[in-house]
């Protein structure tokens, strides 16, 4: 299932500034044809890349003050191979982290879900924030966690993975959350979704409903989404100018006539 993703990012800086951006497809990809560039006039920047233990690449430059353009454009040539997690890996995925508390939504979860495990565990949480979370752009903050949300019942994708993996560690299942490109996502944007460990397998769940899961394409992953941020930076002023996202299928999807159920276990590819 050939994808082409794209992203373009206008930003002001208002001085030298430290930055880390995580907008290319993650190590493990298959990725025909990659193009990413940082430009300010006729200035070329060579970022660093640093590539995390689950596989996200950062590219981290220092630019200097005035407008700089970010373009990527990548062509995925097919699903990505998804390596068995460690135990480290599991046990860190099972722990409360800033914006999935587990721990303060643990008597909730025992209550809502009490003898339930394995897929019928993930199952009963993706529907239960699924129907009680309304998506709702521009009303949440960067800094809404899973009990913020859990209490306003409203939120944008990282709210709703927020919430799927605070309750499901609540429930002893290892969960986190991965940024994708979402071809035929409405409206389009970076895209957050909750991961959840079964039998060895990590499966995906999109509580919103609103992306095919089967033509995700993994950016970065991590506890919750101060891990997997787009960008971030250091020591100085950054302005978001301009942002276009856009992910689309190259070719005709074999699925397309069958739209995604969000019942079945499926990967990230």
């Amino acid at each position: 299932m050939p994808r082409r993703v794209t992203a373009e990012l206008d930003l002001d800086l208002g001085s030298s500034v430290d930055l880390i951006l995580q907008i290319t497809a993650a190590q493990g990809v298959p990725v025909a044809d990659e193009k990413l560039t940082f430009s300010q006039g006729e200035r070329i920047y060579t970022p660093t890349e640093i590539v995390d233990q689950s596989g996200s690449r950062l590219h981290r430059l220092t630019g200097e003050q005035g407008p700089l353009s970010v373009r990527y454009e990548a062509v995925v040539s097919g699903p990505s191979q998804s390596p068995r997690a460690s135990d480290l890996e599991t046990i860190t995925y099972l722990r409360p982290s800033r914006y999935c508390q587990s721990d303060e939504v643990f008597a909730q979860a025992r209550r809502q879900f009490r003898g339930l495990a394995g897929v019928e565990l993930l199952a009963a949480v993706s529907n239960f924030v699924a129907s009680t979370v309304t998506y709702t752009p521009g009303l949440s903050l960067g800094t809404d966690s899973a009990v913020t949300t859990l209490m306003t019942g409203q939120g944008v994708c990282r709210d709703y993975a927020h919430v799927v993996i605070a309750l499901l560690r609540a429930m002893d299942m290892p969960a986190r959350y991965a940024a994708c490109y979402a071809p035929g996502l409405e409206p389009m944007d970076f895209h957050a979704v909750a991961e959840a460990y079964i039998d060895g397998i990590w499966y995906v769940v999109d509580a919103t409903r609103l992306a095919d899961r089967r033509s995700l394409v993994r950016i970065a992953t991590g506890r919750d989404a101060a891990d997997c941020a787009f960008l971030s930076y250091h020591g100085g002023y950054v302005g978001l100018e301009r942002m276009h996202v856009d992910a689309v299928l190259e070719d005709e999807n074999p699925d397309a006539t069958t739209p995604d159920d969000h019942e079945a276990l499926v990967q990230i590819g």
